[in-house]
């Protein structure tokens, strides 16, 4: 049961009302009155969740600053596109729009509901680090670690997405954003400097919002030639931040793990690759990435064979991407997996079936292949990749053990339960 705190017009509030005593969450206090609000925020009865109109003036950052102070997480009720946008431009991205079902409201409250320890709180636990990575000619890796990052937030998951290629970076253009955007070499940076934490990690990140569920980014280097940036030490550092800010953290690699520096005299100059091993290194779980065409499955089947001996193969789950009739041949799948087990030993964990229409509408867009083709057959391949990849009953989302100030931060500015629309596209 949790407590709830309102402060919303007399027409929604009813409603809201009935609602939160449905679900079995107890409501503590009411007010309509901004000075009122402000009171009861920062010196009145604490609440765990505060249920405030979008369209408000009591609705602003001083609030969601002192709602942060207090433990208070804050949920903005929107009327409209209007009321949304206005929350967003405040950073709050735990946004209802009206109507609003039930289980709306439940999706949004439900991860405070815990279990505490003999004191009440649980102390965070670290995220995890998936990599997506894929041998050379372009198998597609940025679009499934797109995908896989959506697919995340959808379910309530606070997830970063991060652009770590020292050769290409390109989720920046496939999701509309400025690639001029600090990113994750900033990051990088500030954590060599040991100046990185939640704050700047806020600050440098740019917010994904999305219908489905919203996710940050980390954007990549905008030139290849800045990639002594992204050293091996420095890489790992932010991965280790990150984790602790967010429970998924997504990252697309660079293609090539040649150790080549090795053979040079100089032991100690910058590792072309070293930003590449350092994610492998760190990742939990890797997503290896392949296209299904005779080119591409030789690739894969080369890449396989150099990746194993860096990392354990238990850490690896192969997935096919492109799949289709006219490059393998009849009965692709079967074709495929016959072919990929006798040559690597390779049991795939996915075959995702070609979608280029459904890619290009997205990239165009703006958008997650979720939200422009949720229904598609690629987004559905992804959808039950990652359902029982990593959020099987031993993944479940571990939203619900973070309590306290510092995590109604990172929910409040990570996102992952918003009733959102897509974001404008920046050009």
């Amino acid at each position: 049961m949790l407590r709830v705190g309102l402060a919303l017009d007399p027409r929604t509030e009813g409603e809201v009302l009935a609602t939160m005593l449905e679900l079995g969450h107890r409501v503590a206090w009411r007010c309509h009155d901004d000075a009122e609000l402000d009171e009861r925020v920062s010196a009145g009865t604490p609440v765990d969740v505060l249920l405030v109109s979008a369209g408000a003036q009591g609705l602003s950052a001083r609030l969601i600053d002192a709602a942060d102070v207090a433990g208070t997480r804050v949920v903005a009720v929107a009327n409209g596109e209007g009321d949304r946008r206005r929350a967003v431009a405040l950073g709050l991205l735990d946004v209802v729009v009206l109507p609003a079902t039930p289980e709306d409201l439940e999706r949004v409250v439900a991860p405070l509901v815990v279990q505490g320890t003999a004191d009440g709180r649980r102390p965070p636990p670290d995220g995890r680090v998936i990599a997506v990575w894929g041998a050379a000619g372009a198998p597609g890796a940025t679009t499934i670690a797109t995908a896989i990052a959506s697919e995340l937030a959808a379910v309530g998951r606070r997830v970063l997405l991060v652009d770590a290629d020292t050769y290409g970076s390109s989720i920046a253009p496939m999701l509309g954003l400025l690639d001029e955007a600090p990113g994750f070499a900033a990051a990088c940076r500030l954590a060599g400097s040991g100046a990185l934490d939640d704050e700047q990690l806020e600050r440098i990140s740019i917010v994904h919002p999305s219908p489905s569920g919203s996710f940050r980014i980390l954007t990549g280097i905008s030139r290849s030639a800045r990639w002594p940036e992204l050293s091996t030490e420095r890489v790992t550092a932010t991965l280790e931040r990150c984790r602790q800010w967010a429970d998924d953290v997504v990252v697309d690699t660079g293609f090539c793990i040649e150790a080549d520096e090795e053979i040079s005299s100089d032991l100690f100059a910058p590792r072309r690759n070293g930003a590449t091993f350092a994610v492998l290194a760190a990742a939990e779980h890797i997503v290896e990435v392949g296209s299904a065409d005779p080119v591409g499955i030789t690739r894969l089947l080369r890449g396989h064979a150099d990746l194993v001996e860096l990392v354990d193969p238990e850490r690896i789950s192969v997935i096919v991407n492109r799949l289709r009739s006219v490059a393998v041949g009849t009965v692709p799948s079967a074709q495929l997996a016959s072919t990929l087990s006798r040559f690597g030993g390779i049991d795939p964990a996915a075959l995702l079936p070609e979608d280029q229409r459904a890619v290009d509408a997205a990239v165009i867009a703006g958008s997650c292949l979720r939200d422009h083709a949720p229904r598609g057959a690629l987004a559905v391949a992804v959808r039950r990749f990652v359902s029982v990849t990593f959020l099987s009953e031993s993944t479940a989302p571990s939203l619900q053990t973070r309590r306290g100030a510092r995590g109604v931060q990172r929910r409040k500015r990570l996102g992952g339960f918003s009733a959102l629309g897509r974001r404008d596209a920046m050009k």
